[in-house]
């Protein structure tokens, strides 16, 4: 076979693998529309024992979050997912930034408080804390 014709079939093989990654990948417009069942998670969320806050400025329609923490610097989150469990809807959230290395907060939204209550494991110490935030009103 010619380097010409090989090449011409590489290009051609690696333009379709490329199409169908971009055919399977979520489009922007895709993301970045929420499931309603989780558009009550948008806002700024504080906890009133310390200040620490969660801001969801974004929820894709996969349940990702896009979210960040602030004590008081702003912290990004390694992995922020709202999920739904039977009627409760859930919250994972990972820090790995600022000397957080693993500490996670596994919340549950409570509807009649307007509020999501869990615990928060802080990983460099190793212990789990029961907490809760309440929404901010702006």
């Amino acid at each position: 076979m010619n380097t010409r014709l090989m090449l011409c079939c590489a290009l051609t093989l690696a333009l379709t693998t490329l199409g169908e990654a971009f055919a399977q990948a979520p489009s922007r417009s895709q993301q970045a529309v929420a499931a309603p069942e989780f558009a009550v998670l948008k806002g700024s969320w504080v906890r009133p024992d310390g200040g620490y806050t969660i801001a969801v400025n974004g929820i894709a329609s996969d349940g990702r979050l896009d979210a960040l923490y602030f004590n008081p610097a702003q912290l990004p989150f390694a992995r922020a997912q709202a999920s739904r469990e039977g009627a409760a809807l859930r919250v994972f959230l990972e820090l790995t930034a600022g000397g957080y290395a693993g500490s996670t907060y596994e919340l549950t939204y409570d509807p009649a408080s307007d509020s999501l209550k869990g615990t928060y494991y802080q990983a460099v110490a190793k212990q789990k804390f029961d907490v809760h935030f309440v929404r901010r009103k702006l």
